[in-house]
């Protein structure tokens, strides 16, 4: 008789398809930790567990349950980890693939929605309709001219990163006739252009964009690389949005070049730390309209996403190599550690 998986998650909100998937497979054993209950229980759930099934967000998961050498160090039986969303920011992936654990993610399952909000934070910063609602609700005496903002269409777009969210983005924005410019180190010329952009160096991408939106990870290479000289950089009166990563850009020198004028504005769904603090320089400026990183969170998305992740943790556990692996040289070392654990 064939061992019983075990998968595990906590109790953060999921779209109902991702349970209703693990348990229709009569092999799978799927356990819900509680966060409110002992550490104890939650850690005897993950030293049984074959996969775990963990929150991507760094600042609601409890530091104790992000998957680190500790952590890694007292669950032997795990062979995978699955991240609940497209980022990973709760997972150290270096580590996994020491200890022969498997990380995947749900990469694409919300770029559209992240796209469509990256979009409509152009337009809100652009034509000022936060700025007009708040007014609306609070104020008369003002004029519909001293709202007045700007049409983005025309414009040039910048993309800092053009993978499944930036080439959303690209497509959504050739429907407002805007010139797409595109940074992306991971990827060819002639890729960028398949994606519907020209490929530019950064320096020029900031000198000719118009807005400049970021959707590029969180890494060595990216953290804190929005920073004063990069605002600086970019055209006077410019727009900077990001649906990326807190702790890509500088929030105060962010603040910094929109209080001087230089930018004119920017849209924020991401922030360093989630939510931000309500003394934030940058949430006191109608300049800036703030999100609170809901760019992936639709219904559409978080079905897609759990969906997924259901049917790569199935696949995982069948022993066939995942759709979207993160660490794909690990995977000969968990499909030995499978055939130990499972049979």
């Amino acid at each position: 008789m064939a061992a019983l998986k075990r998968v595990c998650r906590f109790n953060v909100w999921i779209n109902p398809i991702f349970d209703e998937r693990l348990r229709a497979e009569s092999d799978i054993d799927l356990q819900v930790g509680d966060l409110r209950g002992p550490e104890s229980a939650l850690q005897a759930l993950l030293e049984q567990a074959h996969v775990f099934h963990v929150s991507p967000a760094r600042d609601e998961l409890p530091r104790r349950w992000h998957v680190t050498d500790d952590l890694l160090s007292s669950c032997p039986n795990l062979l995978a980890v699955s991240s609940g969303g497209a980022g990973f920011d709760t997972v150290d992936a270096a580590a996994c693939t020491r200890a022969g654990v498997a990380v995947v993610n749900q990469v694409g399952g919300n770029a559209r929605s992240v796209a469509e909000l990256a979009i409509g934070l152009m337009l809100a910063v652009s034509r000022k309709i936060c700025v007009s609602d708040r007014l609306l609700r609070t104020a008369r005496g003002f004029s519909r001219e001293s709202l007045m903002g700007h049409e983005i269409g025309g414009l040039t777009l910048g993309l800092v990163g053009i993978g499944h969210t930036g080439r959303e983005v690209a497509k959504l924005a050739r429907g407002f006739d805007m010139r797409v410019l595109a940074y992306d180190p991971l990827l060819t010329s002639d890729e960028i252009r398949a994606r519907g952009a020209e490929p530019v160096d950064r320096a020029r991408l900031l000198a000719e964009s118009d807005i400049v939106s970021l959707h590029c990870p969180l890494d060595d290479t990216t953290r804190g690389s929005f920073d004063a000289q990069a605002f600086a950089a970019m055209k006077p009166g410019a727009l900077f949005v990001t649906t990326a990563r807190g702790g890509v850009h500088d929030e105060a020198a962010l603040a910094a070049a929109l209080t001087s004028g230089h930018l004119a504005g920017a849209g924020l769904d991401v922030w360093a730390p989630e939510p931000p603090p309500l003394d934030s320089a940058l949430l006191k400026l109608d300049t800036v309209v703030a999100t609170y990183h809901t760019a992936g969170v639709t219904h559409e998305a978080r079905r897609n996403v759990a969906a997924w992740g259901a049917e790569q943790v199935i696949g995982i556990l069948k022993g066939e190599r995942p759709p979207r692996l993160v660490n794909p040289e690990v995977w000969p070392a968990v499909l030995e550690r499978r055939a130990r654990l499972l049979g």
